[in-house]
């Protein structure tokens, strides 16, 4: 059954598009205009009560009735247990996935998006402070994935969901003023997976 898809284009959407599209699970997309209070719809804020996107409704839910998610990361592991793709069979293998993937919903997500708030702010003073501040931080995350991925070829050891959930927002580093030159090993990683077929669909649906 096709699973719905409530989002925008933003790098927590593109998380999600891209992993459905990865995983082959047929879906929908209801775009949520948060641009336009969308997000405060109350049909979506039964899926999303944190009136954030995205969120999933999924028709055959795991007892064989509709279920919905919300929290990207939540929504990664659910896809990834429902297909039994990018998602580890041993505890050992799942630690690592979800070590990974909490360090992007943790940091790798909310330091960058301030980068991209504070770009926007007039006062000087404000922005340059936040500017500061935060891209600071973001460097020091693409310092901790690069020397990650010197290591390994992905970020859990083979291509995972912590992978997905870490290229919504490395797909956005131009905005968030980092050259990946200064990252080779993410660079590697990042060309790898934006070379892949299901990425390059995840990116190209329209999500507004």
């Amino acid at each position: 059954m096709t699973i719905e898809l409530w989002t925008y284009n933003t790098p927590n959407g593109r998380k999600i598009s891209v992993a459905l599209e990865e995983m082959g699970l047929p879906y929908t997309v209801k775009v949520v205009d948060i641009t336009k209070g969308g997000q405060f719809d109350p049909a979506f804020l039964r899926l999303s009560p944190n009136n954030k996107i995205p969120a999933i409704l999924d028709p055959d839910g795991p007892d064989g009735a509709p279920i919905g998610v919300f929290e990207s990361g939540a929504i990664l592991v659910y896809l990834g247990r429902k297909s039994g793709q990018f998602w580890p069979a041993d505890p050992r293998g799942q630690t690592g996935v979800l070590e990974w993937l909490f360090w992007q919903v943790g940091g790798f997500g909310p330091m960058p998006g301030q980068v991209h708030h504070f770009l926007t702010v007039a006062n000087e003073a404000d922005r340059r402070y936040g500017l500061e501040r935060f891209q600071t931080e973001t460097n020091r995350l693409y310092g901790v994935l690069d020397r990650r991925l010197a290591e390994v070829e992905f970020v859990a050891g083979a291509l995972s969901i912590a992978d997905f959930a870490i290229l919504g927002w490395a797909w956005r580093h131009e905005r968030h003023r980092v050259e990946l030159a200064a990252f080779p090993h993410v660079r590697r990683w990042y060309e790898t997976l934006m070379a892949r077929q299901g990425v390059a669909r995840g990116f190209a649906v329209a999500l507004s």
